[in-house]
Parts: structure tokens; C-alpha cells; sequence
């Protein structure tokens, strides 16, 4: 026999030691025409067979198959019905490559890296308009895409309404009749003088029909619609400054990985404008709709602009992802979505083989989190489990519904395992509300690589003394509500 047609007889012989195994006693038809033998061992035997030809079925261990193979003993309580799931030999199981892993408490490791675009943030939007009508007298050279302080100048406008009202106001200030120079005052305001000219007037004693309009906040001129010798009307815009303080990074992400975003939780951006930087930000808000033709959702992050750097327009990598939660891990490769449902091949004592439906969460570095159906401990099929499912199907084995995992250890539960205890490297980003953002290098211990996260504190009071920017050593332990500082202390030099 040829090398091929060897290889293609070992496989034949383990699906039909599958298929054998699966159907159990059931394959028994009485072609023996005697009673059940009995093993040395105690065990009885229902007939002798040939896994490469199960269908063939011999009364005595001597025979031949007619492939001329020799014959095993098919005991009775192989397949039976007293346990779930299909049963299957070993050497099959090894023939078929199959392999096995363990589902384990671990910390999944973060993968949602999405693209986006620096843009304006639209909250921080100051509209410069004129309280009064008027002719505009001068103009100082502003164009729309000009950077201007907080202050800066605009234009100049005669309002002609005031000079009246002024000239009344001050006659009324000499007259020495109190109340009536107050209410002429008053109608300054009303006028839409603003607090500073009307003290001017009232210090000087002289008319002030020219005021100059000028931006509240500093930012970039986003319109300008002014020109010397216009005529003004009360209300009309004349310009509008968007700041530069902070930006916002609006970063699209599947529909499928929306539910691991959450609001406020921390994010950092790499551009390449800025190589080896990365800017540290914070999720703000989940836009409502979806893109119909890309199925994805847009997350805003704002970022601090210090010096300007970030420009509108720019694009950014953005790292997402709640990578400081335990969560019960399989290999991703052990799970088989039917198109209604989900699975997983256990692996039971006595070599039987039973599906599971399982409800899935988060997924990334080759793991996926199990959110139901499945504990800590059970063993599952990562490689063959396609074709053991298929026979366990052709079998008619239910699989294990999802409430029906077996419960956690009593003992574990009562006394649970001290946390580990962990250590690393790291930047203050923030301090507020018993909790400290730090930008740390990796821990290798948790498979996590270097991020901006935030930690709880273990005592409110440890970080008195220590300020944004502090580089410190730090240690933590992954808790029931998350990853907890335990100790802080300072390293090195600010960043």
C-alpha cells in the first residue's frame, strides 16, 4: 500500500471509529446469533469489529475484516446513553489532531486600534456680534483661518443711537439729580453699551459713539463677515472664533465593538505628524447613528491641545479598550458559530465529547471572553472540533444549553485567592475622584503593553504630593472593581 492511500486508510479508520463510537450499542443488529461475552476484565463484549468497516460486525476475536484487518471487541458500555456526549476512542482522537485547552480567568488583551480625524471642538464656539446698529469705521485686517487671542480686536462701529442717549446721561450726572442720572445709565445698558464704555463715559465726562468689537476667547477665525463702511444691524454676526484648547477625535469603530466603549474611559492617539508621541484623551461621547454603508459608529474622544500641535484635519491611530477587567478566556480558535448559535466542543472524562452553547463578549489577541455557558476549568476541543460537533450532531446529542454550566468551585468561592500583586513604570495624566490616570510602560505579567489607563486607590490619600506629569513606580492588584493601586512612589523626573 502506497504512503497516500496509507494516510487516506488512517483517516477513513478514525471517522469510522467516530461514527462507530457515536452510535454505540445501537449498531448492534444480533447478526451473532449468541448471547453477550463476557471480557476478562469483567466487561461485556457485544461483538467484534473493524473501525476502518464498522458496518461489518464478527463473533469471534480471530476474524478477518474483509479489508483483512483484524478485529476489536466492542464492549457494552462504550456509547451508552448514561452519559451525554459522543464517545471517542483516543487513537482516533490523536489521528484526528485534535487539541485541547483549558477556559482561565485572564486579563483580555486590548485590540480595538481604529483610525479617525482630528476636528474643531464645536463646544468651544464664541459668536462675535454687534449689540447695536451702526457703520462699521474700520476693520483690522482679520481673514477667516487667523489665529487671534482672546481680546483681539475686530472692528470699530459707529453707533449713532448712543450719542443722544450719552448726551442726555451726562447732562443728568451735572444736573446732580441722582435718579434720573441712574435711570439715564440704565439705558445706556439697555442700548447695548458695554459696562466699560459707560465707565469711560462716566470717568471722562465725554461721548464715546465709537466701540471696538472684540473676540471673547482666543482661537482661529472660523467666518468673517465684516467690511469697512458696513451698516450694522443689533444682533448681527460679525465673526466666529472656534478655540484651540482642546480638539476632538472622531474615531470610527464597528458596530460589532461598540459595546466596549464606554464614556470616559481613557484613549490615546498616535499621529504621524508627532512619531513616538502619543496623546492621551478621554471617550466623550457615542454618536447615536450608525454609518449605513460602512457599519460603523463614531466615537469622540478630546484630546488637550497644548501649543496648538493638533491640527483639524489630521488623521490619528486611536487605542481603545477596557483591558482592566478579568474575564473567563478561551482560545478564539475553539469556538464554532453555526449562523444561529454558538459552540464549543467540551472535552469530558472518560473520552466523551459534548457541544455547549456559549454567549461570547470581547475578543482580541487570539482570545475570546465567554460571558455564559461555559466555567473556569472546563476543557474544550481547539483543533478536530468541526468534525467531532458534525457526529455529535448526526448522533442526535443535544448540545448543553447556556444555564446549565456547571457551578464555581464552593470552596474557591469561600476563600478566594489573595490578588496578585503587580508592578510598573509611569506618568501622573490625571488625579480626580479617588482614582489616578497613568500612562505606564508594559506589564508582562498581564500581557498588556504600554497604555493610558485609570486605577482606583486603594487609600484616598496616597497620592497627596504628587501632580500631572510625576513619573512614578507603582503596584496594583486586579480586584473584583478593577485594577487598584496599592502603593505609589516617585521615580526619576517629570515628563
Amino acid at each position: 500500500m502506497t504512503a497516500d492511500r496509507t494516510q487516506k486508510a488512517t483517516l477513513g479508520a478514525a471517522i469510522a471509529a467516530i461514527a462507530l463510537a457515536a452510535a454505540g450499542g445501537g449498531y448492534y443488529l444480533g447478526t451473532s446469533g449468541g448471547d453477550a461475552k463476557t471480557a476478562a476484565d469483567g466487561r461485556k463484549i457485544l461483538y467484534y469489529y473493524d473501525p476502518m468497516v464498522p458496518q461489518e460486525h464478527y463473533d469471534s476475536p480471530d476474524a478477518k475484516s474483509s479489508m483483512g484487518m483484524a478485529v476489536e471487541p466492542k464492549y457494552a458500555d462504550e456509547g451508552g446513553t448514561s452519559a451525554p456526549g459522543v464517545k471517542i476512542p483516543a487513537d482516533a482522537m490523536q489521528n484526528l489532531g485534535a487539541r485541547t485547552a483549558i477556559a482561565r480567568i485572564g486579563m483580555l488583551e486590548s485590540s480595538l486600534d481604529v483610525t479617525g480625524a482630528i476636528d474643531f471642538n464645536q463646544r468651544d464656539v464664541a459668536i462675535v456680534q454687534a449689540r447695536a446698529g451702526g457703520f462699521v469705521q474700520r476693520t483690522y485686517g482679520r481673514a477667516p483661518s487667523d489665529i487671534v487671542r482672546a481680546g483681539a480686536p475686530i472692528a470699530d462701529l459707529l453707533v449713532p443711537e448712543w450719542g443722544g442717549a450719552q448726551a442726555e446721561y451726562l447732562a443728568l450726572r451735572r444736573s446732580g439729580n441722582a435718579g434720573l442720572a441712574n435711570a439715564a445709565r440704565e439705558r445706556l445698558k439697555l442700548l447695548g453699551m458695554p459696562a466699560g464704555t459707560i465707565a469711560s463715559v462716566a470717568r471722562t465726562g465725554r461721548r464715546q459713539d465709537v466701540v471696538t468689537i472684540s473676540t471673547p476667547v482666543g482661537g482661529v477665525i472660523q467666518t468673517l463677515d465684516v467690511r469697512p463702511g458696513m451698516t450694522l444691524s443689533a444682533g448681527q454676526t460679525l465673526a466666529q472664533v472656534n478655540g484651540l484648547g482642546t480638539v476632538w477625535l472622531n474615531a470610527a469603530i464597528p458596530e460589532t465593538r461598540a459595546g466596549e466603549v464606554k464614556l470616559g474611559q481613557s484613549a490615546v492617539a498616535e499621529l504621524a505628524s508627532f512619531p513616538g508621541e502619543r496623546f492621551s484623551g478621554k471617550v466623550i461621547a457615542v454618536l447615536p447613528t450608525a454609518e449605513a454603508a460602512s457599519r460603523t459608529l463614531t466615537v469622540r474622544v478630546e484630546l488637550r491641545n497644548r501649543g496648538g500641535r493638533l491640527k483639524p484635519g489630521m488623521f490619528a491611530t486611536v487605542h481603545l479598550g477596557d483591558v482592566g477587567k478579568p474575564a473567563l478566556l478561551v482560545p478564539s480558535e475553539a469556538v464554532i458559530r453555526t449562523g444561529k448559535r454558538t459552540l464549543v466542543m467540551l472535552a469530558e472524562n472518560g473520552g466523551r465529547y459534548q457541544p455547549a452553547e456559549v454567549q461570547l463578549g470581547r475578543e482580541g489577541g487570539g482570545q475570546t471572553e465567554i460571558l455564559a455557558g461555559l466555567s473556569e476549568g472546563e476543557k474544550v476541543i481547539t483543533s478536530g472540533q468541526f468534525l467531532i460537533d458534525s457526529e455529535a450532531s448526526l448522533s442526535g446529542i443535544k448540545a448543553r444549553p447556556l444555564n446549565a454550566a456547571p457551578a464555581p468551585n464552593p470552596a474557591a468561592a469561600n476563600n478566594p485567592a489573595k490578588p496578585t500583586d503587580y508592578g510598573t513604570i509611569g506618568s501622573i495624566e490625571a488625579i480626580e475622584n479617588g482614582a489616578v490616570t497613568l500612562s505606564h510602560q508594559p506589564v508582562p505579567a498581564l500581557g498588556w503593553p504600554a497604555m493610558t489607563m485609570s486605577f482606583k486607590l486603594a487609600n484616598p490619600t496616597m497620592t497627596r504630593g504628587y501632580k500631572k506629569g510625576d513619573r512614578v513606580s507603582f503596584r496594583f492588584e486586579q480586584r473584583k472593581g478593577g485594577s487598584t493601586l496599592t502603593s505609589i512612589a516617585h521615580s526619576g523626573a517629570a515628563k
